[in-house]
C-alpha cells in the first residue's frame, strides 16, 4: 500500500473511530481510539486466523513497516505535539516551578531508568527470559518518558490548580527530550561492543551532550528569534500562522542534519512562540487563529498517533513469556516512577512549598505514551528486542487506558474541592 493511501486510511480511521467514541462511547479521545484500533487489531488477526489466504494481517503489516512509526513520530509528530503543547505553557509560572520541573526532568528521569533496569533484570530472570543488564537500563530509558499532551488534557478537563499544573506540564514537556538523549546515551552503550567488533568507535558522553542538548537549545532559541522577529513585522494571522508551522518543520530539519534533540528544540521555540510572541509580536486575531490551528493539529496527530499504538501490535511477537514479564512490569514501573518523583520533590520540600497530592499525581499521571512505542521500535535487532517490544506495548496499553481513566478521579479525590477550578490568571 503506497505511502499516501496509508495516511489516507489512517485520517479516515481516526475520524470514523472519533465519530463512534463520541457519539456512543463518551470515553477521552486518545483512549477511545486507542481501544477501537485494537479492537480492529483483535478482529483482523482472528479473520486472519479462519481465513489465512485473505492475508489482511500481512497487508496491515507491511503498511506499518512501509510507514516507519518510530522514525514518523520521532522526527515528525513528536515536535509537533511538543511545540503545541509548550505554546500555552506560560513561563512565568514555569520559572517559579522551575526547581521542581529540572529536578523532575533530569534526576527524576535517570532515578527512573537505573530503577526500572534492574527491575527489568530481576523480573526477566525471574520469567526465564534473561537479558543483558545494559539492554534493560536501555529498556529503563526508553519507558521513562511521560506523555504530555494525555496528562495536560485530564488536568485541564479536572479543573487541576495551576500551581500542580504547571510542574506536571513543564516536566512532561522536557523528560521526553531527557528520555531520548538518556535513551541515545545508553543505546550507544549498549551497543559498543557490536560497534568495536567492526572498528567502529562509540560518541563520548560529553559529545552526545554538547551535541544533544546545548546544540538543540541553540537551535530552538535561534529559530525562535528569527520566526518572532518575523511576526513582529507582521500583521497578518494567516501568514504568521504559516511562520509557526515552517518554524517547527525547520527545526525538525536542522536537528536531523545537525543529530540534535529536536523535542528539546521544539519545547524551548514553543514557549518562546507562546510567550514572548504571543505578548510582543501578535494582535488579537492571530492568538486566536494560532490557538485554533495548533489546537488541531494538537487534536489531528494526537487521533493517529493513538490510532497508529493501537495497530502496532501486529508487529509484536506475542508469547506466554513476553506477556508475564510486560504485567510483572506494571507495577515495577510505576514504583520507579514513584521513587523518582517522590525523592526529588521531598528533597525540595525541605525549602519550598509544594502542591498537595503532587507526587501521587505525578506518579499515576504519568502516562507513558507513543514515544516510548517509537524507541522500542527503533532498537537494533539484538536477543531480547522481542521481549522489549512486548513489554513496552503492555505497560503502555495499561497507562493510557487504566491510568488514563482514572487520574482524574483520583485528582479529584486527594485535591481540596476548594483549589479545584483555579486557572491560570485567577486568584490563588
Amino acid at each position: 500500500m503506497p505511502l499516501l493511501e496509508t495516511m489516507a486510511v489512517l485520517v479516515v480511521l481516526a475520524a470514523a473511530f472519533g465519530y463512534v467514541n463520541h457519539r456512543f462511547l463518551h470515553l477521552p479521545q486518545t483512549i477511545g481510539l486507542l481501544l477501537a484500533a485494537l479492537v480492529g487489531s483483535m478482529a483482523v488477526l482472528a479473520l486472519e486466523t479462519a481465513f489465512p489466504n485473505w492475508g489482511l494481517a500481512t497487508s496491515v503489516r507491511h503498511a506499518l513497516e512501509l510507514l516507519d512509526f518510530s522514525d514518523v513520530l520521532l522526527h515528525g509528530m513528536l515536535g509537533f505535539l511538543l511545540f503545541a503543547g509548550s505554546l500555552h505553557v506560560n513561563f512565568a509560572s514555569l520559572y517559579e516551578a522551575r526547581r521542581s520541573v529540572l529536578l523532575l526532568a533530569t534526576v527524576g528521569v535517570l532515578l527512573s531508568t537505573t530503577l526500572t533496569g534492574v527491575g527489568c533484570w530481576a523480573i526477566l530472570r525471574l520469567v526465564g527470559a534473561d537479558m543483558p543488564l545494559r539492554w534493560c537500563f536501555v529498556f529503563g530509558a526508553l519507558i521513562s518518558p511521560t506523555d504530555p499532551i494525555a496528562v495536560l488534557g485530564i488536568l485541564k478537563s479536572v479543573g487541576a490548580p495551576k500551581s500542580l499544573e504547571i510542574r506536571v506540564a513543564g516536566e512532561s514537556l522536557f523528560n521526553d527530550g531527557v528520555g531520548v538523549i538518556v535513551f541515545t546515551i545508553l543505546l550507544g552503550f549498549a551497543a559498543a561492543g557490536h560497534a568495536n567488533e567492526h572498528g567502529g568507535a562509540s560518541p563520548g558522553l560529553m559529545e552526545i551532550f554538547l551535541r544533544e542538548v546545548i546544540l538543540g537549545l541553540l537551535i530552538g532559541i535561534s529559530l525562535g528569534w528569527l520566526a518572532y522577529r518575523a511576526m513582529c513585522d507582521l500583521d497578518e494571522p494567516h501568514l504568521e500562522v504559516l511562520i509557526s508551522m515552517a518554524l517547527v518543520l525547520g527545526i525538525l530539519v536542522v536537528a536531523q542534519r545537525l543529530h540534535s534533540s529536536s523535542p528539546l528544540a521544539c519545547v524551548v521555540a514553543g514557549l518562546f512562540i507562546g510567550n514572548q510572541g504571543r505578548s510582543f509580536a501578535m494582535a488579537e486575531p492571530t492568538r486566536v487563529a494560532l490557538d485554533i490551528v495548533w489546537e488541531f493539529v494538537d487534536e489531528a496527530l494526537n487521533a493517529v498517533l493513538f490510532l497508529l499504538i493501537g495497530f502496532e501490535v501486529f508487529l509484536l511477537e506475542i508469547s506466554g513469556t513476553t506477556v508475564t514479564a510486560g504485567l510483572l512490569m506494571i507495577p515495577m514501573t510505576l514504583l520507579a516512577r514513584w521513587l523518582s518523583t517522590g525523592i526529588p520533590v521531598t528533597l525540595l520540600r525541605r525549602k519550598f512549598a509544594q502542591p498537595k497530592g503532587t507526587v501521587r499525581v505525578l506518579t499515576w499521571g504519568g502516562l507513558k505514551g507513543g514515544i516510548s512505542v517509537a524507541l522500542a521500535l527503533s532498537l537494533p535487532d539484538f536477543p531480547g528486542r522481542d521481549v522489549v517490544w512486548t513489554m513496552t506495548y503492555v505497560i503502555v496499553v495499561f497507562s493510557i487506558v487504566v491510568q488514563g481513566l482514572t487520574v482524574g478521579p483520583l485528582l479529584r479525590a486527594i485535591v481540596p474541592a476548594a483549589d479545584m477550578g483555579t486557572r491560570p490568571g485567577e486568584a490563588q
